[in-house]
């Protein structure tokens, strides 16, 4: 079974939910502009792995690893 890299590192903290009642309408307008950047960020990340993924089982034809 091959080793992932990223079951190496430390599991990381999750993150602590924001205090949405302190914030005004237009910062909540901002905050959601900011975790849908990094929403698509991770999507992309996930996209670029599965990609490689699929190139090394097509290079040693195991089919999905």
């Amino acid at each position: 079974m091959p080793i992932d890299t990223d079951d190496l590192e430390p599991p990381k903290k999750k993150l602590e939910p924001m205090n949405l009642d302190a914030m005004s309408i237009a910062e909540l307008e901002g905050y959601i502009v900011q975790l849908t950047g990094e929403i698509d960020r991770v999507k992309e990340k996930i996209a670029a792995k599965k990609a490689h993924r699929d190139a090394a089982s097509a290079v040693f034809g195991r089919g999905k690893l």
